[in-house]
């Protein structure tokens, strides 16, 4: 599930009006060794899911049953080098990335949480580690990279809410030659789950996984508080996608402002359907009022079309709608939800780095196989301190908790009850 505040899409570009720019990015360039970065981050995550009325129940090798209570706990390292690009008309540079992970706690009778992957025996590996780099080229202020990379489209887009970040492979082509304006786009062939090692591991149900995904996007921001983007994707056999994205922010005094964000998708299947048949309308509209520290939002979604919602082989964060939370995303068949949220920043009180977030979720009109109508809500809270200073500077401790609740109807279509507490320590570290 992917956890959104506000579009990604309304952050990618700069304020400014339409201009060309005076003077680009590739002018501006240092060198190769003279603009380099290499950064590490380390993550421990602590995970647990305790499904209710017996349910999560998954068969054991050698026969018998799990139980429904799932407990991991793990440790990963993601070291990212970045180059500078060389001088002159066209700058070259290197990216590069080494990861890896290690299972603190989580045997076979109580994984199952999608922190580490499971060897010949249906173990969880007690270690895993992959790596990949990227060639890039920048001419003006077009870059083009090839090779393995993170992406954060809203039709392709690696998740990263475990140990480990998927990883795609391929082209991927950004612009900003026009001040305000990003156009992007790219081709991928292949996708590394967050537990895969290999380059290849996204797939499901005997299906191939991606062969190739074609995307194309932009963003423009027509004035300092109000932006707005389109994308398309072309996953090959699975399916066709589209979506737009509004988002504007009404200043009221230094202290408040109201914020309001539109993401819409629309997803058709496509050559071979290997997810099956796909006919689906997905959008959102979230409202935000921010009052000092305060932040209170308001949401509604709505999901419409012969078909759910799906995504996965094009990565499983690529669902930038407002009521994708912590375990559901509420895009069940004609389903409509409603999300009400509060956000506090401490920093207000004199406390800097300290934070808390409550919201509560509830989707009814779930068309099932049963014809029964689905319903589900969710609860979420969330804090989390950053270090602001000293040794520990930037080191971030993260709780989050959720309760999923379903009807039968929709229990037995989609996830059972649960329960779901994360522990979350984070700690990035500039190395250069």
């Amino acid at each position: 599930m992917r956890v959104m505040k506000w579009s990604i899409i309304a952050l990618a570009v700069s304020a400014g009006t339409s201009q060309f720019a005076i003077a680009s990015s590739q002018d501006e360039a240092k060198g190769f060794i003279e603009d380099q970065s290499l950064n590490a981050k380390t993550r421990i995550e602590y995970m647990n899911r305790d499904f209710r009325n017996g349910a999560g129940n998954i068969a054991k090798s050698g026969g018998g049953y799990k139980s429904g209570y799932r407990q991991d706990t793990g440790i990963s390292e993601l070291v990212t080098y970045e180059s500078g690009f060389t001088q002159g008309l066209i700058g070259v540079g290197v990216d590069a990335m080494v990861m890896g992970t290690a299972k603190l706690d989580g045997g076979e009778g109580r994984s199952g949480n999608g922190m580490f992957a499971r060897n010949g025996a249906g173990e969880p590996e007690d270690a895993q580690g992959k790596s990949g780099a990227a060639v890039k080229f920048r001419l003006s202020d077009t870059t083009l990279k090839y090779g393995r990379q993170f992406v954060a489209s809203p039709v392709f887009a690696t998740d990263d809410s475990r140990l480990l970040p998927e990883v795609a492979e391929g082209t991927y082509l950004s612009t900003k030659e026009i001040k305000g304006l990003e156009v992007s786009a790219g081709r991928f062939t292949a996708l590394s789950s967050q537990t895969g090692m290999g380059k290849d591991s996204i797939n499901g149900a005997g299906n191939p996984g991606l062969t190739s995904a074609n995307i194309a996007g932009a963003t423009y921001q027509f004035t300092d508080n109000f932006v707005a983007g389109i994308a398309a994707s072309d996953v090959e056999d699975y399916f066709k996608k589209q979506y737009i994205n509004a988002n504007y922010t009404l200043p009221i005094n230094e202290d408040q402002s109201l914020n309001f964000d539109l993401n819409a998708y629309k997803t058709k299947d496509q050559g071979q359907a290997l997810y099956g048949a796909q006919d689906n309308k997905l959008w959102s509209l979230a409202a935000a009022y921010s009052l000092g520290a305060h932040k209170f939002t308001l949401g509604y979604q709505q999901s419409s079309g012969d078909t759910n919602y799906l995504y996965g082989v094009d990565g499983n964060g690529t669902i930038f709608v407002a009521n994708s939370i912590q375990i559901s995303d509420f895009i069940g068949r004609d389903e409509k939800s409603w999300q009400g949220r509060y956000d506090l920043n401490m920093a207000t009180y004199g406390v800097p780095g300290l934070s808390f977030m409550s919201r509560y979720v509830y989707g009814n009109n779930i068309e099932t196989d049963s014809g029964t109508e689905g319903k589900e809500h969710e609860f979420n809270f969330e804090t989390k301190y950053v270090f602001q200073e000293g040794p520990a500077k930037d080191l971030s401790l993260r709780l989050r908790s959720a309760i999923y609740r379903a009807n039968t109807a929709y229990n037995e279509e989609y996830t059972a009850d649960n329960n779901d507490v994360r522990i979350i320590v984070e700690y990035p570290l500039s190395i250069l």
